[in-house]
């Protein structure tokens, strides 16, 4: 025994050493036991250092000296937010040593290398953002031990390998996105069991396989995109309630029934009872690639003739001194650093009440919830006028707050308003597009502030009547957000697959696939006419409202080619002025009724003008609506209607579309008819 402590005294010797040198290194990093973590952190996602500068050895990043990096209550770093920065390198293993981290945002970078499993080790992180790098390897199947992840975002990378079984496993998870990739394999069965799953997006992968049937028992789903891998199979016809959040386009070998562009199955496209899908539960296929098994490890000491009992019990006094040094050191190093934190912070009353009162759940999201960027910066930062309480419009507390947008938040979805994702520009205005939090895609309008209203009630009331607005064939406001800093009135909208109807006119040919066939014509003709009487319509939810600048380039086309009314109720929002010059476009174009130049105003009628001019052009295919009513005129449709159509048109239905657009375009606004009227026709069995 005497020779056995004798071994033990360096080895204790060397623990004490770490301990003071652990002890040290927190008091001369400002308390923060964490920085040589960052320090780590820094060096290998910003080698070259012309990013992190901030980030120093001797700095404190619970004071706002390391940029992107905020702590929690307790003083641990919590959130790391480095989105867009221009970081080149690598994701270190160090990153695990931060073990408080609740949000992980390092996404719009060039960042490459592999994604570390170590990274697994961060069980309190719920967002996990490193979308949009050149990250490559595979999907850690360790992430599955991940339990607070509700946010995983892993799309626009270069990685590879199949999706791990084990992502069934974040039952806490809200959104999985891993769209533009170069993952292979099937989907896993597994992520049927993502009961809290809102949004799945696996598109343009190179993925094989049926959908898993499991995945319909998702109730919190609303999106599952699969578009562009090469699935076969039969679709659930369940997946049908998710209409159009369910995208499945360019998987030739999909079949099913009730699903647009989808043919139907074959006995040879049913799947085998036995084997329902790749990696499914009674799979007789070979296991998931990377799905750890339990380890059997075996040593010298399993086969009993290589190990004697003698020097197997010989080996327990000293396992068990180790432990118990280890566990002594450990003890003494987390007492004197503990002591250390309280002297050096001074930890007050409410930090004493937190530790004796709350339970460790509650803890955890008391922290949790202030960590993540998207919550913890002040609005009061950006210009809002609804901030302090001067709401004398209408707007209830709760409807102000859940369509308010941080800014942060608008900065990281397009890119800190990157070049690469602008979507159009006007002399008031530019417009982006960018993805969201929750994975979805937008697109946000930012109107300088010298160009909105400088009456702030009268502000307000515009803003209000925008957030009123709720349609099926009107773009949908999903919020806005007013900086002080920027100047801008920032709202977000929905963003609109196909661009607008413009692009629809004037074209030669159907090489692209851009020429609108008959029954689309129609369709879109009427869903404009549903948006406008909408609009028009006074009721409780809203007032009557006049659009006032209808054209082909305000109604957007969605991926089904339903059309969607843009920019209702935004001169609410606008200056005078900018609303005038507005104007300029429409008028050379033809929209602008001919009473305006004599009365200045608008009216429901105006609106009906405009929408008559929008008939002509999507009945001719041509956008100069001066030439297509003297054709419509005329009486001869072989005139008018776009020749790309090669005849094939009703030419009842044709000439009736062409009746309402001249009645539509009156001369005086008496002889022209409501929208409601409009209606009414369209909705004849000719139409």
């Amino acid at each position: 025994m005497g020779r056995a402590a004798a071994a033990l005294l360096p080895l204790l010797s060397l623990l004490l050493q770490v301990v003071h040198l652990y002890v040290a290194t927190a008091v001369g990093a400002g308390g923060n036991a964490e920085v040589s973590v960052l320090m780590e952190l820094k060096a290998s996602l910003d080698p070259e250092g012309r990013v992190l500068s901030s980030w120093t050895a001797e700095g404190d990043p619970c004071r706002g000296a390391f940029e992107g990096v905020a702590c929690n209550e307790l003083g641990k770093v919590a959130n790391i937010s480095l989105q867009g920065k221009g970081l080149a390198g690598a994701i270190s293993p160090a990153v695990a040593g931060l073990r408080s981290l609740s949000g992980l945002y390092l996404h719009y970078n060039m960042l490459s290398g592999e994604i570390p499993p170590e990274i697994s080790n961060l069980t309190e992180l719920s967002d996990l953002y490193l979308n949009v790098n050149n990250l490559s390897g595979g999907v850690p199947p360790e992430i599955g031990n991940m339990a607070s992840l509700q946010v995983l975002q892993l799309c626009y990378n270069q990685l590879t390998g199949s999706i791990p079984n084990q992502l069934g496993l974040l039952k806490n998870l809200s959104v999985l996105a891993l769209q533009s990739n170069r993952l292979t394999g099937a989907i896993p069965a597994s992520l049927g069991d993502l009961t809290r799953l809102t949004r799945l997006d696996l598109s343009f992968n190179q993925l094989f396989g049926s959908i898993p049937g499991k995945i319909i028992q998702v109730s919190a789903l609303i999106v599952l995109d699969v578009r562009n891998n090469t699935l076969s199979g039969n679709v659930p016809s369940e997946l049908r309630r998710l209409e159009e959040g369910f995208q499945y386009e360019n998987n030739s070998d999909l079949c099913g029934v009730g699903f647009p562009s989808l043919r139907a199955c074959s006995s040879a496209d049913l799947v085998n009872p036995s084997r329902p899908e790749p990696y499914g539960p009674g799979s007789n296929g070979p296991s998931p690639k990377g799905i750890p098994q339990s380890a059997n490890i075996k040593t010298d000491c399993s086969n009993n003739t290589h190990c004697t009992s003698s020097s197997r019990s010989s080996a327990i006094p000293v396992v068990i001194g180790l432990i118990a040094v280890v566990a002594g050191v450990t003890a003494l190093g987390a007492l004197g650093f503990t002591v250390y934190r309280r002297q050096k912070q001074k930890i007050g009353s409410s930090l004493a009440i937190l530790d004796s009162r709350l339970s460790t759940d509650l803890t955890k999201d008391v922290y949790r919830r202030s960590a993540s960027p998207l919550i913890s910066l002040e609005y009061a930062n950006g210009w809002d006028p609804l901030a302090d309480g001067r709401s004398g419009v209408g707007f209830s507390q709760e409807v102000s707050q859940s369509f308010r947008f941080n800014l942060e938040e608008v900065e990281s979805a397009t890119q800190y308003f990157s070049e690469i994702n602008l979507l159009g520009r006007s002399s008031f205005a530019a417009t982006y597009k960018g993805i969201l939090r929750d994975g979805s895609v937008v697109a946000i309008k930012s109107i300088s502030k010298t160009s909105c209203r400088s009456d702030e009630a009268e502000f307000l009331k515009g803003l209000k009547l925008l957030i009123s607005l709720q349609h099926e064939n009107l773009v949908r406001l999903r919020g806005f957000c007013c900086s002080r800093g920027r100047g801008e009135c920032l709202l977000v909208y929905d963003f609109v697959a196909n661009g607008s109807l413009l692009q629809y006119l004037d074209v030669e040919g159907n090489q692209d696939g851009s020429v609108l066939d008959w029954p689309k014509r129609v369709a879109i003709i009427k869903g404009v006419a549903r948006g406008i009487e909408y609009l028009h319509t006074n009721r409780t939810s809203k007032p009557s409202l006049v659009h006032q600048n209808i054209s082909a380039e305000k109604v957007l086309i969605d991926h089904h080619f339903k059309p969607l009314i843009s920019g209702s109720g935004l001169h609410k929002l606008l200056a005078d002025d900018v609303v005038f010059s507005t104007l300029k476009a429409s008028a050379a174009m033809g929209y602008l009724a001919p009473e305006y130049t004599t009365t200045g105003r608008f009216t429901e009628k105006s609106d009906v003008y405009a929408f008559g001019v929008i008939i002509l052009q999507i009945l001719s295919g041509k956008q100069k609506a001066s030439l297509l009513r003297l054709g419509a005129e005329s009486g001869k449709l072989e005139d008018l209607i776009d020749e790309n159509l090669q005849g094939n048109y009703p030419r009842l239905e044709a000439a009736k579309l062409a009746g309402i657009a001249l009645v539509c375009t009156a001369e005086a606004p008496s002889q022209r008819p409501t929208i409601a009227a409009v209606i009414q026709e369209l909705s004849s069995s000719t139409c």
